[in-house]
């Protein structure tokens, strides 16, 4: 079945690329139980890809009130803004200004208050603490060529994964949880690897299929 729908997707990728980069040439609406963001053309796309809508469904139950929540990468920002709506205190950081600029008006305009930090992984958030810490990684092994593609790509030699498995120990305890969700079009292997390095273990808490793409949601602790 896998090969199969390799085969599939070496057909229909060219398509699909065609038909992303002609509906995302303007910025996009997005909506979640009455939230809405203004995407850019610039900025991860929620709509036609799986792995948001995903997450705010696991999310939404969660209870998050009067905990402390980042987005780490938070692209659009829908996450981060429904997570606020369920009375979290949030931080959304992105390393791409354009999408922290149109989070912050989303902000506005939802009445959701969100802390958008400018940050490289967790580079401008040194000595906080988080009760809850999402991520949706790039994860093709790919050297981005601009902000837009290092959504996608985490470098040809895994080096998004390397530094944010470096990073996270000093994130992650017994009281707090960190989430994860990766595609099976990713190099697992290869990432569990680079977090076993760094004494961290990838539990699964969460599996679905759809559109004939398996996503999972792993728990990410130390070992």
């Amino acid at each position: 079945m896998s090969k199969l729908r390799d085969i599939i997707k070496r057909i229909t990728k060219p398509i699909l690329k065609f038909g992303l980069d002609l509906y995302y040439r303007k910025p996009r609406s997005y909506k979640y139980q009455g939230i809405q963001v203004l995407v850019h053309p610039e900025v991860f796309p929620p709509h036609l890809t799986l792995s948001t809508k995903i997450l705010l469904d696991f999310i939404a139950e969660l209870d998050l009130s009067k905990k402390s929540f980042l987005e780490l990468g938070c692209g659009s920002g829908i996450i981060s803004l429904f997570a606020r709506s369920k009375k979290a205190t949030v931080t959304a950081s992105d390393i791409n200004k354009t999408a922290l600029e149109y989070l912050k008006k989303a902000s506005e305009e939802n009445n959701l208050e969100v802390d958008c930090v400018y940050s490289n992984l967790f580079e401008n958030l040194q000595n906080k603490y988080f009760d809850f810490i999402l991520i949706n990684p790039p994860y093709y092994p790919k050297k981005p060529k601009n902000i837009k593609e290092q959504a996608w790509f985490c470098g040809d030699d895994f080096q998004y994964f390397k530094k944010l498995f470096n990073q996270l120990p000093l994130y992650i305890n017994k009281k707090n949880q960190t989430y994860m969700i990766l595609s099976e079009d990713c190099e697992f292997k290869t990432i569990s690897e680079i977090a076993s390095v760094n004494k961290l273990n990838l539990k699964t808490v969460f599996e679905t299929s759809k559109m004939g793409e398996k996503n999972t949601i792993y728990q990410i602790t130390t070992t």
